[in-house]
């Protein structure tokens, strides 16, 4: 038996089936090194980057030790923002399948007040959210912590980053002195450490290294004047052609004037900052996650909490100043076995925190000169999906599965042509293949999915 397989761990047999049965046969780092503490019920500080597992590192922790007959709010996570939580709320709703009767609610910003206060009415054991709609509902005495076993702070650095603090000092507040509280950062700065320390009884600290092997994804860095930056991302994009591009800017302004200027050379590409509206910014990460959208223009803020499984490139238009945070930027290409690509772009006075890269990482880096422009076709670097926008969501009881028989009986199309769909309560986003988007939608104009006719629209990445 391998030292890093979950069955060397005192995990219940409900347990440790269903991870088998989710393809979970050995531990991450982090979960090797996190989940032993977290089994004893130690306070815990983990440094990790994202996609290191630390998610069903936490959440085997909590669900261990749920008593589902017991209807109170037992565990309560706290994420940066609401794609974060309804990430972490899904991995945990399937780490928890063989278990019965497990409630696991999120409330976040951007979504009605009324239905989570009503299904808080009838009880839940683990809670996911963000700070400021706990807040809210802690307010509205619409919650009660006051049972509290577990509290976890996932992405705590960014929480904070986004002035979140004092939200989370009263959550912290409102949860019993007796409690199990979990600390996970995918950076470790002095701010938080001191901030962290109201929080935490003798914590166990956890570092997994935030370096990434270079068979695994290549860095090229390129020189390039202040004014030519944009130009450039244009350039590296038309001659690697990634699928899907995650581009960062330092700025929101920045993030805007890029994004516009890559349309206008026939990209398909979108902005990612804060101050978007809720309904905004789940159109945009819609779009990006389900291929209809192939560059993704963001600052870090904003990019916390996305997660795009298969990702072509990372550009980094302007270099961070923050040596963690470059780790942390490019480690979100090449995940799982696939290889990753990171292209750096760097203004000659950005040199001096290139050079704190190097040193981070202990070996020098490659240094390449931009590729020539190519001369394609607008129509080979658009993005290979379109999406199709339905007036019509959970509400109205639509699942994926009526949206593909539709669109695979009555439109005619093959699965093939058919991407992600993603149904949201009072709307659903269907990615078609750009080939066959007109066909289908004439197809489902003319019949109805569910015995019902539903609005429809094209989402154009040019109008958001």
């Amino acid at each position: 038996m391998s030292s890093s397989s979950f069955s060397t761990l005192a995990l219940s047999p409900a347990m440790l089936a269903n991870l088998a049965t989710l393809g979970y046969h050995e531990m991450t780092t982090i979960q090797a090194q996190s989940l032993p503490p977290i089994l004893e019920r130690r306070d815990l500080i983990a440094q990790a980057k994202t996609g290191s597992g630390k998610t069903a590192a936490f959440g085997i922790g909590l669900l261990q030790k749920l008593n589902p007959a017991w209807f109170a709010v037992q565990a309560l996570v706290i994420c940066p923002t609401r794609e974060l939580a309804d990430q972490v709320a899904n991995e945990v709703r399937r780490l928890a399948r063989l278990t019965e009767n497990v409630k696991v609610l999120t409330l976040c910003g951007g979504a009605p007040m009324r239905p989570q206060i009503a299904s808080l009415e009838h009880g839940a054991h683990i809670v996911v959210g963000t700070p400021g709609r706990i807040r809210d509902h802690l307010g509205r005495q619409t919650i009660d912590l006051s049972h509290v076993q577990t509290l976890v702070l996932d992405e705590a650095d960014r929480m904070v980053d986004m002035g979140f603090h004092e939200d989370i000092r009263g959550i912290v507040c409102a949860c019993p002195a007796r409690r199990q509280t979990l600390l996970f950062s995918a950076t470790y700065p002095d701010d938080i450490r001191k901030i962290s320390a109201e929080f935490l009884r003798d914590p166990v600290e956890i570092k997994v290294e935030a370096q990434h092997d270079d068979a695994q994804i290549e860095q090229r860095f390129y020189e390039v004047g202040y004014e030519e930056r944009n130009a450039a991302v244009a350039r590296l994009l038309n001659h690697y052609r990634p699928v899907s591009t995650l581009a960062f800017c330092n700025t929101k302004v920045h993030c805007r004037e890029l994004a516009e200027e890559l349309r206008a050379a026939g990209f398909s590409a979108l902005a990612l900052y804060g101050e978007l509206e809720q309904r905004e910014r789940d159109e945009i990460l819609v779009l990006f996650a389900n291929q209809s959208c192939s560059v993704l223009v963001a600052t870090d803020v904003a990019a916390r909490g996305l997660d795009i499984q298969s990702l072509g490139a990372v550009i980094n238009v302007d270099v961070s100043k923050d040596t963690e945070v470059h780790i942390h930027r490019i480690g979100r290409t090449g995940r799982g076995q696939e290889k990753g690509l990171a292209l750096n772009l760097c203004a000659p006075n950005e040199k001096k925190w290139v050079k704190l890269i190097e040193d981070y990482q202990k070996r020098p880096l490659q240094w390449f000169d931009l590729p020539a422009m190519d001369d394609a076709p607008a129509s080979s670097i658009q993005a290979p999906m379109v999406t199709l926008c339905i007036q019509g969501g959970k509400k109205d009881k639509l699942r994926p599965g009526d949206l593909l028989g539709a669109l695979t009986g009555d439109a005619g199309l093959s699965k093939e042509q058919v991407g992600k769909i993603n149904v949201f309560e009072f709307v659903t986003y269907v990615a078609l293949a750009r080939n066959a988007a007109n066909k289908a939608f004439t197809r489902l104009s003319e019949g109805s999915i569910k015995g019902r006719n539903f609005k429809m629209r094209f989402i154009e990445t040019d109008r958001i």
